[in-house]
């Protein structure tokens, strides 16, 4: 069994990233920027935030961050969002979700032009990753599939089974998957015999948000198994796969902490390069 280290992998890559924020900064004159916005006081979005803007200063990107009051209006947080898109200093937008009750996130989010929507949420992004050109992902799919080819995993003509459907991670983790060549197959909580699905796979990516909701009779011998959930239990954090035990039957498989959620923030410092990157001069 080998360990997807996902800790030791973002690290080098952040290193890589740094040289070319460094380069960027020569070259232009000022340096990569990321703005972030972050609304309201929830307490897991402001350790998010602070983790974001601490691994862009050690990547050498400068970060914009403002912190509006809970009471910020919907008209004042879209005025912020377009005034971000016109700054041509500022390569990425981060609105950090979720957003307090009474903001639409939708309007909010459809400020942000695609070029510098790093999050790779919008609907321009999305369809262009769906129809195989290029795109700016979500960062946690392409984390995974980033750690993947690392470890010198290919996926192509492999069956791949994603277990969850959101959005963010499950869909755009199976259009990654297809678009690399994998035989892929999406089960969510309406998926009858999910047990016999996830032993088809060869590459098993667990995305559902359970504690340890994979098991190992779930889980085909040598089988690759990625684990993107982030729970806690009486023992701590975990993910969605019984580590333990899954552990025993798999090739390769991802820790938590330490495995997807590292090469996540890496991610987005890689997206936000390539955003500024692929500006004019």
């Amino acid at each position: 069994m080998t360990l997807l280290n996902g800790k030791e992998t973002a690290a080098q890559i952040r290193a890589e990233i740094k040289g070319r924020a460094d380069r960027f900064l020569v070259k232009r004159g000022y340096p990569v920027g990321l703005a972030v916005v972050l609304i309201g006081e929830n307490p897991a979005s402001q350790v998010y935030v602070r983790n974001k803007i601490k691994a862009c200063e050690e990547a050498g990107i400068r970060s914009f961050a403002y912190y509006l009051p809970q009471s910020t209006s919907q008209k004042d947080a879209e005025e912020l969002v377009s005034s971000l898109a016109e700054n041509k200093q500022v390569h990425g937008i981060l609105v950090q979700l979720p957003l307090p009750n009474g903001l639409d996130a939708e309007k909010i989010l459809a400020k942000i032009p695609a070029e510098k929507d790093i999050d790779g949420f919008s609907e321009n992004n999305i369809g262009s990753l769906a129809l195989g050109k290029k795109a700016i992902v979500a960062c946690t799919p392409l984390g995974v599939m980033e750690l993947l080819k690392r470890y010198g995993v290919s996926v192509a003509g492999k069956r791949a089974v994603v277990v969850g459907r959101s959005n963010i991670v499950g869909k755009p983790m199976a259009m990654l998957l297809l678009n690399a060549d994998a035989t892929v197959t999406v089960c969510h909580s309406k998926t009858q015999n999910l047990k016999e699905e996830c032993r088809n796979a060869d590459i098993l990516i667990a995305a559902i948000g359970k504690a340890k909701f994979i098991t190992a009779d779930m889980v085909k011998e040598n089988a690759i198994v990625v684990d993107v959930g982030m729970n806690r239990d009486e023992n701590g954090l975990c993910g969605d796969v019984d580590f333990a035990e899954v552990q025993k039957k798999a090739s390769y498989i991802t820790p938590v902490p330490g495995g997807v959620g590292p090469m996540t923030i890496a991610m987005l410092l890689n997206n936000v390069c390539e955003a500024a990157e692929r500006t004019e001069e």
